[in-house]
């Protein structure tokens, strides 16, 4: 993500989200100054320039990055509304409303798409929009989600800058005709090059296809060849493989990942592997060895194999940006940025928390850190028990 500063007299704000723990204290905003001659930077302005500039928090309800790819219900919800408005989004990211606010006055963003609460304070720079539906339907993805954050307290919105009205008039009409398709425009959907659509899916076959011949997987000869292109025991991309998708091929995943190595969309393209290949196991093989073999580059400075392995495999299932954020914060507090284990898996598991995630060391924010412990625990074990059994 990157800056493009506006000098203009007007910009968009959105706010669908009440963060725990927000700065609540009155702040006395001044008004920007209008650039002579400009006009207001209104609705038809970011329609000619075709890009919507979204400030955000990071969050499970928000905004988060996933294998490279970006997820967050109200990330997913503005992106539609850019879509209806024939704009591109980009993504600045912020560290509290406070920063969204004077960003936003200084030109560098058209909507706050996360955070604001509604105050008389703001009333003179701000103008809400849309907020009993979309508290309404935050509060009904708490339950369901498990996520208490994503219950609001009734007093947020989306909003405008108060003289942006023609934005604000298309806000409120968006608002209002799509709220009942806001479940759909936050569920994740994978569509294939020909328009296919799959839906997640999962059939978990056995650790062990054959203890007696010491056959791991129907897939064995593409490990044994491929797993020496990126310098791995091949019982260890066996064991990975199993973590990934159990050894289904056809494997879909709730965040889009898909296949046997269970490659994000984008992640596959990067590595060669075509949508009509993602569900060949030879073709998702090829292409999960040559991610390893970038990762394994990425951590060439580890020297220790069996930790440069960790954190391949913890950069495999989180991204590298969130494990790179991980050793940044053990860094930070005198820990070993080489070691994995009661060392960088702390900081890891810790970035579900705001008090972490929201470090200037972070450059990459929440990710639930948990999942990301149990997956390298889970592969370095089954390799173990593979290594003791199959010979």
């Amino acid at each position: 993500m990157y800056m493009k500063v506006r000098y203009l007299s007007v910009f968009a704000l959105v706010a669908l989200l009440a963060c725990n723990g927000q700065d609540k204290k009155q702040n006395n905003y001044s008004q920007p100054s209008k650039v002579v001659g400009s006009g207001v930077f209104d609705l038809y302005d970011i329609q000619q320039n075709g890009e919507l500039i979204v400030l955000m928090l990071y969050g499970p309800g928000s905004y988060f990055e996933f294998r490279g790819e970006s997820f967050g219900v109200q990330y997913m919800l503005v992106n539609e509304y850019a879509k209806s408005i024939g704009c591109r989004i980009r993504v600045e990211m912020n560290h509290n409303p406070k920063e969204m606010i004077e960003k936003l006055q200084r030109g560098e963003g058209d909507i706050i798409a996360t955070g604001i609460e509604m105050t008389d304070s703001l009333k003179n720079i701000l103008s809400y929009c849309g907020n009993k539906e979309l508290d309404h339907f935050l509060d009904s993805l708490s339950v369901p989600m498990r996520d208490a954050s994503l219950k609001t307290n009734g007093k947020t919105a989306w909003a405008v800058r108060s003289d942006a009205n023609i934005l604000k008039q298309s806000l409120n009409e968006w608002i209002a005709l799509n709220q009942s398709h806001f479940s759909e425009y936050t569920t994740i959907k994978i569509k294939s090059s020909g328009g296919k659509t799959y839906t997640p899916r999962r059939s978990v076959k056995s650790p062990i296809l054959n203890l007696a011949k010491g056959q791991i997987s129907t897939f064995d000869n593409y490990f044994k060849s491929y797993s020496r292109q990126c310098g791995w025991d091949w019982k260890l991309l066996a064991a990975q493989a199993y973590q990934e998708s159990g050894f289904d091929p056809n494997a879909v995943s709730w965040m889009g990942a898909m296949g046997l190595m269970q490659l994000m969309p984008s992640t596959a393209k990067s590595v060669g592997v075509s949508q009509a290949q993602v569900f060949d196991p030879e073709c998702n093989i090829r292409g999960a060895v040559r991610l390893i073999s970038q990762l394994n580059s990425h951590y060439s400075s580890i020297r220790s194999e069996s930790e440069r392995i960790n954190f391949i495999l913890a950069a495999y299932n989180a991204g590298p940006g969130h494990v790179d954020d991980a050793r940044a914060l053990a860094r930070k507090n005198g820990k070993d940025a080489d070691v994995w284990f009661g060392s960088v898996d702390y900081y890891a598991l810790n970035l579900s928390k705001a008090e972490f995630y929201n470090q200037p060391e972070v450059k990459h924010g929440y990710f639930r850190g948990s999942e990301t412990y149990d997956y390298v625990s889970k592969i370095r074990s089954r390799w173990d028990n593979y290594r003791s059994k199959i010979h």
